[in-house]
């Protein structure tokens, strides 16, 4: 049996090394991985030492560009997620992408899955959106096959942002604060669950525009209250007025040049609002994590529970 060549880009990443810890064991796929995090690289070798991956910047045309000939199909999958500066949104999510989609052609790969985001469809207006939104109109204009996979807020193994980190910032502090009354509506999405629609998009060659989102909506305080139940941490959940927690935010990014939570992340969590519930696991052919038995094997799992990304 030959093996279909795939390519990741951002594979250092949450998705990238989940995608890659639920492949990399599949006889008839061999997986290249790409991206720019020295650290996270190393970190995906020591993890992942059967498995290639290329440290580089793909918003850059490089040597990397040759790791493509040959494949089957890329995961475009890199992402500037949180940061101040908008530059970093534009060089990662849309130069990038127009360097990547330039080379698939160059080397006549038919097929691509792209990784978009929920929040094209939200009222949020940041970099963030702003720059996921452009990447859609650059995977439409490609000309080449491809499917796009819209997730909402994700959490799994490798979490550096989002569920990951405010579950390790409650070991690390006696209070955890949740802004308000921590009646936000969200709709968290397992990781696990979205790698394995990558990989059946990648087994089908699926097509069109899917928002993946999580079936089961749950405020966030109530979120946060389930994770604390989990892993029991040394934090005492508290919930304070949402200026104070903003202002805390503003003053933490004065001191710190890639905060973990941004005050513009604050304002878009603090948004209430809902994403389509759609049956992407009878359309994938996957079955869907029941929200409760997830953070058990996010958090609890022995082999990948506790490795941390860097930022």
């Amino acid at each position: 049996m030959t093996a279909r060549k795939i390519v990741v880009t951002g594979a250092a990443g949450l998705v990238g090394q989940n995608l890659v810890a639920r492949l990399k064991g599949r006889p008839d796929i061999e997986l290249v991985g790409i991206d720019k995090h020295a650290a996270n690289v190393a970190l995906f070798r020591k993890v992942h030492p059967d498995v290639t991956i290329i440290e580089a910047d793909v918003s850059q045309p490089g040597p990397w560009t040759d790791s493509l000939a040959g494949a089957d199909a890329v995961v475009i999958n890199q992402a500037q997620i949180g940061g101040l500066v908008e530059d970093e949104f534009t060089a990662n999510n849309v130069r990038a992408t127009e360097v990547i989609l330039d080379a698939m052609r160059r080397h006549g790969i038919g097929y691509f899955v792209g990784i978009s985001s929920s929040v094209v469809n939200s009222l949020a207006d940041d970099f963030y959106t702003r720059s996921k939104t452009a990447q859609e109109q650059l995977f439409v204009e490609s000309g080449i096959p491809h499917v796009v996979l819209r997730p909402t807020l994700m959490f799994g193994w490798f979490d550096r942002k989002h569920l990951g980190w405010l579950r390790r910032f409650m070991d690390r502090t006696p209070v955890f604060p949740i802004p308000g009354d921590g009646n936000y509506p969200r709709q968290p999405l397992y990781v696990g669950d979205f790698v394995s629609v990558i990989a059946a998009s990648l087994d089908t060659r699926a097509t069109g525009v899917h928002d993946i989102s999580g079936h089961d909506k749950i405020a966030y305080g109530e979120l946060i209250a389930t994770i604390h139940d989990i892993v029991k941490p040394r934090a005492r959940l508290v919930h304070i007025p949402y200026h104070v927690f903003w202002g805390l935010l503003w003053l933490y990014a004065r001191f710190n040049a890639k905060p973990p939570f941004t005050t513009s992340q604050l304002e878009a969590l603090v948004i209430p609002e809902v994403f389509p519930v759609v049956d992407w696991p009878g359309t994938f052919g996957v079955p869907r994590t029941p929200l409760r038995q997830a953070p058990d094997e996010t958090f609890l799992d022995p082999a990948y529970g506790r490795i941390v990304l860097e930022f």
